[in-house]
């Protein structure tokens, strides 16, 4: 690897891995389908959405660090049990349906790319090689992997670049919200915003900082609390960088949508794969082929993710061995976890669900999941027994409340309309 791009690399951290896996195939398929659906109306919630996930995923963050414990172990320690195991096994639930969504989406887009291979060897393969590397491969390692899975993402700016014909009116649009009191309008923003604020998200940013410290000789849980002004620092900087990375990837997809297909008359793009095959008429096979690169290598960076987060979540609750950094023969239960979801994700694609009714309801449970999970991560990153001096501030809470009035608004709306 050139020395400019380990340089480059290292310059991110989890939040930048975080931001970029909030892209995943199955995110891709509802930004595009918002694009498609309604153009550029609704292209201004990605501003809007960007400073939410920003605060939601900086506390995370600075729990982790105070704590020197995931989110789910602090929790579990200082409130209701309960609460947090019926949280934790929805989040289970619903990452392991995305997890076989995301899978399918893979290997349904490798097709287009090499026809002649069955289905079933593609999503096999791909989820052969996805386990391999989590389990088997030490975690300083794999998180340069995720990096380079994570600049995939930069297909989406050539798509945009060879598609977009006015920009004028794109950025005309950004930045003042268009709303249509219709239940399709509704439905689609509620669906932007579930799948781009997801539980899964918050579990992965505050362990894998965690795991960076333990990567740093910090393994025991005494040398880990606590965090320095420039530790912080550093954090929300990285943070910063990967969710407005993650924002800028989402306005490119919904963009390229609005350009090739809603201008095009095509209305009803349902997946990925069928936006990547779909684009080959309209813009040619180069920009087919660099959407179809981004959804694959999205997918190898957005699964391993969201195992590993349920995987987290369920070791912490239930007080088990739990870590990347950890070998399978020391975590048995956290790589069993990681391996069984991953499995029964890859299974849903062969036996009749279909894939976009099973995404439908992991967004309601995610809907259901989040609300309540932001209410907690605020009532922690309050708590100065757990958190001293690093609580959160008048800017922290304001934009915590605001991300959690949203989301619970959405959550109402998904069983009123």
């Amino acid at each position: 690897m050139p020395s400019f791009f380990q340089k480059f690399l290292k310059k991110f951290g989890p939040g930048f891995i975080t931001g970029a896996s909030d892209d995943d195939p199955s995110g891709i398929a509802t930004y595009t389908q918002s694009g498609a659906g309604f153009g550029l109306g609704q292209i201004w919630t990605v501003i809007f959405m960007w400073p939410m996930m920003i605060s939601i995923q900086e506390m995370v963050g600075r729990i982790s660090m105070v704590a020197g414990q995931g989110l789910a172990s602090v929790v579990r320690k200082r409130y209701s049990k309960w609460i947090l195991y019926i949280l934790v096994f929805l989040i289970l639930i619903a990452n392991t349906i995305n997890i076989g969504a995301d899978l399918g989406a893979m290997a349904d887009t490798t097709r287009l790319i090499v026809p002649q291979v069955p289905f079933a060897v593609l999503a096999i393969g791909y989820t052969a090689l996805i386990l391999f590397l989590e389990i088997f491969i030490t975690y300083k390692t794999y998180a340069k992997i995720l990096k380079w899975f994570a600049l995939t993402l930069l297909s989406y700016f050539v798509t945009v670049l060879l598609v977009t014909t006015n920009w004028g009116s794109l950025f005309s649009v950004a930045f003042i919200p268009h709303f249509e009191l219709t239940k399709d309008f509704v439905m689609m923003i509620v669906a932007i915003l579930g799948t781009t604020i997801s539980p899964y998200l918050f579990i992965w940013q505050g362990n894998e900082e965690m795991e960076e410290e333990i990567a740093q000789g910090r393994k025991t849980l005494t040398q880990r609390k606590g965090a320095t002004a420039r530790e912080i620092g550093d954090m929300r900087r990285d943070t910063i960088i990967g969710m407005t990375f993650s924002q800028i990837i989402t306005f490119c997809i919904i963009a390229t949508a609005a350009f090739a297909f809603f201008k095009n008359g095509l209305f009803d793009i349902q997946t990925s794969a069928q936006a990547a095959k779909a684009l080959e008429p309209l813009a040619g096979r180069f920009a087919s082929l660099v959407f179809a690169i981004g959804v694959i290598g999205t997918g190898l960076l957005a699964i391993p993710v969201l195992s590993a987060s349920a995987s987290y979540a369920l070791s912490e609750a239930f007080g088990w061995k739990e870590g990347l950094y950890k070998k399978f023969k020391q975590a048995h239960g956290f790589y069993g976890v990681i391996t069984i979801s991953t499995l029964i994700g890859l299974t849903i694609n062969f036996i009749g669900i279909n894939p976009i009714k099973a995404l439908i309801y992991a967004a309601i449970i995610n809907g259901l999941v989040t609300p309540p999970l932001i209410l907690i991560i605020l009532k922690v990153a309050n708590d100065r027994k757990i958190m001293g001096a690093r609580i959160n501030g008048w800017l922290s809470n304001s934009l915590g409340i605001i991300t959690f009035l949203v989301t619970t608004v959405c959550a109402v709306l998904v069983f009123v309309l």
